[in-house]
């Protein structure tokens, strides 16, 4: 440690930090616009000044090491009147249009020039413009706003690891620009938005929709993949606006994908907002009263033996647990949550979680990948691996198709034949694995949801205990989830029991006449026609595939529109919040199951969410821990069949297409064909 004397008070600081580090350990704020604490540090704003004796001019604190001794000044006038200067610069050719700036507001340029800045300037020279940019569909430019802070550059090149933004020209003809003008390709681009201290960089879908101080603020988790994203929703009357991150640094740190964050205006569209009953071949408008008799005619005269469940992968933990019970209290063993068909095993829960932690990836010293490509399954997971990799000795091996993870992938196959040679140590890279401390294996859901899933979960397992994956306080084995539903309902046991169906069966079941009705809690991404014949019962929110297959549609309500429990991969409950209503006549999914047991006889025992809560935390008691992730004992599962030859393919062929929401966000359908080159597709059905 080195001591320091800031305005006249001693601080103990680790070696290796910088003055502006040690400044806000003394609890002195630094202005800074340049600097940022996740990126590289490039100096270029000079908004940072401090005096220090014996120097003879100010110094950029957030460039100087620390060295022991150092006497530095934050409150000076020269330190006043050298902040004072470089504000005047940075506004020299700005164009000073606040009033229809979409940062307005919350905006750091504002903020201070405020606090640190003159009342006028002294400049009376024409001020330069700059071209806008071209940055695709998500991130709007104005370019003569820039003061070339660099950091969107330094995000693309480290953090999101896409060079495609970068300083052309010198002095006054400097540009921050995209080398070839065409969309960034990036899964991350938004943050650049958050990152940009002035109003160069906005989101181009929320332009001039509203202003900050119009909107109220949730806090709550996304749904959109497994990672359990902390967000903040900002929303004005029924309409959410925008979605930003919150800071959790062992889950998301302080960033989001650009689904995340971009697809809210899927909310909007295709909404179901009333009941349905198909008649004559068409849905047509109806009440809750005769949506739930229509159901119960059909329920009571249902064995049920013949009646099966499948959860979607939006569905939250309170609408599991509702549903299980009802079709339990039906007399149903056939329930699953596995929407893909993943062969996941509940009896063992470090088969089905993501062991090392989001946060422990940053710990691992060598991953091995297994039909999975996280950049698109879960964008954040994946930057966390590019975290490690830049720290150094970090080798990533991967079995499955070609990636481009942004960093360097050694490909050892494409198919379980690989595996197996891991497996028995007959391949020589399986020595990467077993001569470092800390291995990880990240299994995802393109090897598992195949019909030999089982064999290649106990391959992948047989690999994590060869290569010593699993020793006490280190469990390299990951299962890789894209799904925001899947760790609930296996934790809650939402898979068939004992004679049960899963969903293969189910559609199996539904189309040769074995099964006589089949719910749907938001499950969209089945084949509906292989339903055949069946009653089908959709609860969901959007009118996607499920709601046009249904025979009865009930509205549901989306994720920011409810007070729900989500598990992310690495089994951490989280609470989200609700932030608007339901439109409509659409209710909380967990009320709609209670309303209808009342109605077909078997009323469930809970009456409001603490009630429902409760039970969850009966059967799964973790879940009524949240942000806690307790210790997964390891154990046997898995098969020791043999696994087909044929190779790994992700289950995400489309990063932006991945759910109800997304296929009814015009934004999203944007970046769908302008980055990915996918043309025109229906972004949603209707019954």
């Amino acid at each position: 440690m080195l001591t320091v004397t800031i305005d006249g008070v001693e601080v103990e600081v680790e070696a290796g930090a910088t003055v502006l580090q040690a400044c806000e350990q003394a609890g002195k704020e630094i202005p800074r616009f340049c600097y940022h604490d996740r990126l590289n540090i490039a100096g270029n704003c000079r908004m940072c000044l401090v005096e220090m004796e014996n120097s003879p001019k100010p110094i950029a604190s957030c460039a100087m090491p620390i060295g022991d001794g150092m006497v530095i000044h934050t409150n000076t006038p020269q330190v006043r009147k050298a902040r004072e200067g470089v504000m005047e610069f940075l506004l020299i050719n700005h164009p000073l249009d606040c009033p229809i700036c979409d940062q307005g507001g919350e905006c750091d340029l504002q903020d201070q020039a405020m606090a640190y800045g003159l009342d006028h300037s002294r400049y009376r020279e024409n001020k330069r413009a700059v071209k806008d940019k071209d940055l695709g569909p998500l991130v709007k430019t104005v370019m003569t706003r820039c003061i070339h802070c660099t950091r969107c550059i330094r995000f693309a090149t480290e953090i999101a690891g896409v060079e495609e933004l970068g300083a052309l020209g010198r002095g006054e003809h400097m540009e921050i620009s995209n080398y070839i003008e065409r969309a960034l390709t990036s899964e991350l681009s938004g943050n650049i938005i958050d990152l940009c201290p002035v109003g160069a960089l906005t989101s181009k879908p929320y332009a001039f929709t509203a202003r900050s101080w119009e909107l109220n603020t949730t806090e709550t988790i996304d749904a959109h993949d497994a990672v359990g994203s902390n967000i903040r929703v900002d929303s004005r009357g029924r309409s959410v606006l925008r979605v930003l991150p919150r800071l959790h640094e062992d889950v998301n740190e302080e960033w989001l994908s650009d689904k995340a964050r971009f697809a809210n205006d899927g909310l909007r569209r295709q909404r179901l907002d009333r009941p349905y009953i198909r008649c004559d071949g068409r849905l047509q408008p109806s009440t809750w009263d005769d949506a739930f008799s229509a159901i119960a005619d059909r329920l009571k005269a249902t064995n049920g033996d013949r009646i099966a469940a499948i959860a979607g992968d939006m569905a939250c933990a309170e609408s599991m647990i509702a549903l299980k019970d009802l079709m339990t209290a039906l007399g149903s063993p056939h329930v699953d949550c596995r929407q893909d068909g993943a062969k996941l095993e509940t009896e063992v829960r470090a088969s089905y979680l993501f062991n090392t932690t989001i946060a422990g990836i940053e710990d691992a010293d060598a991953c091995l990948l297994i039909g999975t490509n996280p950049r698109w399954e879960a964008a954040l997971v994946n930057a966390r691996l590019r975290k490690r990799y830049l720290a150094g000795g970090f080798r990533i091996l991967s079995v499955g198709p070609e990636l481009d993870l942004t960093i360097p992938v050694e490909t050892l196959g494409g198919g379980p034949d690989a595996l197996a040679a891991l497996a028995d140590g007959s391949l020589s890279s399986s020595a990467v694995l077993s001569n470092v401390e800390r291995p990880m294996l990240i299994l995802g859901q393109g090897a598992l949801a195949r019909f030999d899933g089982s064999a290649i979960l106990g391959a992948a397992r047989c690999i994590a205990e060869r290569c010593n994956m699993v020793q006490d306080g280190w469990n390299g084995f990951n299962v890789l989830h894209t799904a925001a539903a899947r760790v609930a309902g296996l934790d809650l046991g939402m898979v068939p029991e004992q004679g049960g169906r899963d969903v293969s069966g189910i559609l199996e079941g539904a189309g040769n006449g074995d099964l006589d009705a089949v719910f749907l809690l938001g499950a969209d991404e089945i084949n509906t026609s292989d339903l055949g014949d069946a009653f089908v019962i959709y609860l969901g929110h959007h009118g996607d595939a499920g709601a046009n297959r249904a025979d009865v549609v009930l509205p549901g309500a989306a994720y920011v529109e409810k007070n729900a429990t989500w598990v992310n991969t690495e089994g951490r409950a989280q609470l989200g919040q609700r932030a608007v209503f339901p439109p409509g006549d659409a209710r909380e999914d967990w009320a709609v199951v209670r309303a209808l047991s009342e109605v077909v006889g078997h009323t469930l025992p809970y009456d409001d969410l603490a009630s429902v809560r409760a039970r969850l935390a009966e059967i799964a008691p973790l879940l009524g821990s949240p942000d806690e992730i307790g210790p997964a004992t390891w154990g046997a599962f898995g098969t020791d069949g043999a696994m087909n030859s044929d190779p790994f393919a992700s289950p995400v062929s489309d990063f932006y297409m991945t759910n109800a929401i997304c296929r009814a966000s015009e934004t999203m359908a944007a970046c769908s064909a302008q980055i990915l080159g996918a043309g025109p597709r229906d972004t949603g059905t209707h019954g």
